[in-house]
């Protein structure tokens, strides 16, 4: 951290929040406290030295194209400051940890308050996690039946505790609180019972050596591993698959002929205690996953399915058992106890309470979910519009929130129940920083700052700082040519397209879907809206795609291929990357391998991955990171001592390729890459194609854990890209736009509407009403989330949709603004 410019006498500098006060003597009065927060000379990835003001107090938007570097201002630079002054004033033990991971990049920032970020990227939540845990919302709920439940006579009052499936007083000693068993038959660990157990009839084992070993073990305990499983006795095939037992024996194994083989002491394990042990203990997902195929999942006999034991769930409140009040819609909860007759002050109060709790969940957006909805099958967007609604009861003011694209996810309708909550944080006594793409907060906001002109290292400018009306004249910002955009007009847009065919569902009866009935146009760019929770990713992620998927094989279904691409990350850890998930990472590879230097050496393509041992620096096993356990905290990276988060030790870094190492080529750009590789074919494809989808400022070795979940997807959707087929393809995508400046929005359809002209069909669950309008056919689903929605409110042309009531149709009056027709 470089010292404030205006430090005092012997190199101090004031605290944040003050200014020097005027005066050189001891009497000087101090000044009051800034209210701005001044940045100077920020330097984070690709900003350059930016100076900015911005006002406390107030809803400031930072935005700019996608990888502008408004990120790296509002997270990696402001919010990174406060977090790192808040660690400096902890333990000496947890700063030691906390300088492992550095400062940020910049001079100095003054005026800033302590802040509380609200980020879309964030490790995954665990399973037992669940929006009750995440809101707190359970901790209300559990008093409110400890407290005020009705017991059974004769009953004992329960801690709170004990209405918890988290806790050993609450959870099911069946199922130990999840719910649900995982149990395994004969019929899973042998799907094949005409093999032999020496041809692989016990699929549940592992494979290669450990495998074989399990075979000659059970040979040399005197079973016939050659006869076909089916008629081995049932009391062996019982014990060979299901016993506890763990028998050592001596092995003489007979295998290669040209191979000494050593006897040596084996140890029998059954094919149930293998899946078993590596499903509940195996650190690998892939080994976790194989385990899981073995295994049927089912709700638990004893609570069915309600995690708790049966003395808590013997306990009611208006009628209801815990578990039928966690597995309503919000909306539905408060109308329990809304209407649940009360008696007693400690039952009034901690319903009042609860009531408080869930009213922002639902002015969010978010009444449609349930208590034990599990939080990891939230999106990003839901996951932090929860801990937002969190936040408005957390009763902090002074704070800074600093706020990763809250829209994400949002229908325009939710939108605006958004900008009244940010409005309330402000309103509290607290400053608000939002990254944000959505053009009708950025309109909202008090304040504005906007970065590019263009992303990576074409942006990293502050090219306004102001009040939102005054960006009109920024001749060079992107975001102004949208703010004050007006309606294309109509006879400028796109024709909508004739179908060639459909896919139709019929009685579909999926979550929250009743009987639902409608077709999907081929040939055509289809558009599903709704708002949250209407119904729109189990409609097309669920069951339209699975239905292609069944149905591919059918010689005169008019689909051919299914491409999904989801939002999944691409990776989990920073050893995944963007080169590594397009393959242009062993293109490079074969690049170095075939150098003078590498040849000279004897060196392979493994030389130059930072997987495998050899070419990788070992301290931080080429990951060019180490993981910081901050113990209080949840843990973080920071670059490698030893290779400053090269990955490579130092003579593979000899090794140069057209004058760069490989460090060097991981560290370039999509498009610097593009051109220092333009004379190699291979590279040159998959690098265009994540140039065309505006991806070109990443950089190619950039860690899966930085990367946002849209661009996630779009790494996907352009590695599909570079090897398009002729074959009918339908791209089911969800939510495409998600984190987008508009100007990326228009680079995308682009691709999208390109992939329709090829013949192909396109369908996008989306929110952005721009893309809405400009698709041939939208599916609107709705009216409401959780049990209002499930239902198609109205189906056709954009045009036609946005005449659809506004009663029935809550996305009609958007699209109609968006095609300049509102009425």
């Amino acid at each position: 951290m470089h010292q404030s410019a205006d430090a005092g006498p012997a190199g101090t500098t004031p605290p944040a929040g003050t200014t020097p006060p005027d005066g050189a003597g001891p009497a000087a009065a101090p000044s009051a406290p800034d209210s701005r927060v001044r940045v100077r000379g920020a330097r984070e990835h690709n900003l350059r030295g930016v100076d900015v003001d911005i006002p406390r107090d107030a809803l400031t938007v930072f935005t700019g194209v996608s990888g502008s570097g408004k990120s790296s201002l509002a997270f990696g630079t402001i919010y990174a400051e406060a977090q790192r002054r808040y660690f400096e004033s902890v333990a000496p033990y947890a700063r030691r940890l906390i300088h492992q991971i550095g400062a940020p990049k910049v001079d100095s920032i003054t005026g800033l308050p302590p802040a509380v970020s609200l980020e879309q990227r964030r490790s995954s939540p665990g399973s037992r996690s669940s929006v009750g845990t995440v809101t707190l919302l359970s901790n209300s709920l559990r008093m409110l039946y400890s407290r005020a439940g009705t017991y059974p006579p004769g009953a004992g009052r329960l801690d709170s505790d004990a209405f918890s499936p988290n806790t050993a007083a609450g959870a099911c000693p069946s199922c130990h609180g999840l719910g649900r068993i995982h149990r395994t038959s004969e019929e899973l660990l042998v799907p094949d019972p005409g093999l032999s157990i020496r041809q692989g009839a016990i699929a549940a084992w592992p494979g290669a050596w450990q495998g074989k070993n399990l075979r000659d073990i059970l040979e040399a305990l005197g079973h016939d591993v050659d006869r076909p499983w089916r008629e081995l006795p049932a009391k062996d095939r019982e014990w060979i698959l299901f016993t506890e037992e763990q028998p050592v024996v001596t092995v003489h194994p007979v295998r290669d002929a040209d191979r000494i083989q050593r006897p040596y002491q084996g140890t029998y394990m059954s094919a149930h205690r293998y899946v078993m042990r590596t499903f509940s203990d195996s650190k690998s997902a892939t080994l976790r996953a194989r385990a899981e195929s073995f295994l049927a999942d089912s709700p638990c006999p004893v609570c069915e399915g309600r995690r708790l034991r049966p003395e808590a769930l013997a306990v009611t409140f208006a009628g209801y058992g815990i578990a039928e009040l966690a597995a309503m819609a919000l909306t539905d909860l408060d109308g329990v106890l809304a209407s649940a007759p009360v008696e007693g002050e400690a039952a009034r109060v901690l319903a009042q309470d609860l009531r408080a709790r869930i009213g922002p969940v639902v002015e969010l957006g978010l009444g449609y979910l349930s208590l034990d909805r599990a939080a990891p099958t939230l999106s990003a967007g839901e996951l932090q519009r929860l801990r937002l609604a969190t936040q408005l009861r957390s009763g902090l003011f002074g704070v800074v929130y600093v706020l990763d694209e809250p829209s994400a996810g949002l229908h325009p309708a939710d939108t605006e129940a958004l900008l009244d909550v940010l409005d309330r944080l402000k309103e509290a006594g607290n400053t608000v920083f939002v990254v944000e793409h959505d053009m009708a907060v950025v309109r909202h906001a008090d304040w504005l700052v906007d970065v590019g002109p263009l992303a990576g290292e074409h942006g990293g400018q502050v090219l306004y700082s102001g009040p939102p009306r005054e960006l009109a004249g920024v001749a060079r910002s992107a975001t102004a040519r949208h703010l004050f955009a007006e309606p294309e007009p109509a006879g400028a847009r796109r024709p909508v397209r004739e179908a060639t065919g459909s896919v139709r569902l019929s009685g579909v009866d999926r979550h929250n879907l009743r009987d639902v009935d409608v077709p999907f146009p081929l040939g055509v760019f289809t558009a599903v809206t709704g708002v949250s929770g209407s119904g729109k990713s189990t409609l097309v992620g669920q069951v339209l795609a699975r239905e292609v998927a069944e149905r591919l094989a059918e010689p005169d279904f008019p689909v051919r291929r299914l491409v999904e691409v989801d939002q999944k990350p691409i990776g989990r850890t920073p050893r995944s990357n963007l080169a590594t998930y397009t393959g242009l990472f062993d293109v490079v590879r074969k690049l170095f391998t075939a150098a003078p230097e590498a040849r000279a050496r004897g060196w392979k393509a493994g030389r130059f991955s930072f997987n495998v041992a050899g070419g990788r620096c070992e301290t931080c096993q080429g990951e060019g990171f180490v993981s910081v356990e901050l113990l209080f905290l949840p843990s973080t990276y920071a670059p490698c001592p030893q290779c400053g988060g090269a990955r490579y030790n130092a003579e593979t870094l000899e090794v140069r390729y057209a004058g760069l190492n490989i460090a060097e080529v991981l560290g370039l750009t999509v498009e610097s890459a593009a051109g220092f590789f333009a004379e190699v074919p291979s590279a040159a494809r998959s690098l265009r194609a994540l140039e065309d989808i505006g991806l070109g400022y990443l950089r190619l070795g950039q860690p899966a854990t930085e990367l946002s979940g849209g661009e996630a997807q779009r790494i996907k959707l352009a590695t599909e890209l570079q090897r398009l087929r002729r074959d009918h393809t339908l791209y089911v995508l969800d939510e495409p736009t998600t984190g987008l400046h508009p100007a990326d929005v228009r680079v995308l359809m682009r691709q999208l509407h390109g992939l329709v002209d090829a013949g192909h069909s396109v369908v996008v669950v989306e929110h952005d009403m721009e893309v809405v309008a400009g698709a041939d056919w939208v599916i609107d689903l709705g009216p409401g989330g959780g049990a209002e929605g499930g239902r198609v409110v109205a189906a056709g042309t954009p045009r036609e949709v946005a005449c659809a009531p506004v009663g029935r149709s809550r996305t009609a009056g958007y699209l109609a603004r968006a095609l300049g027709t509102a009425r």
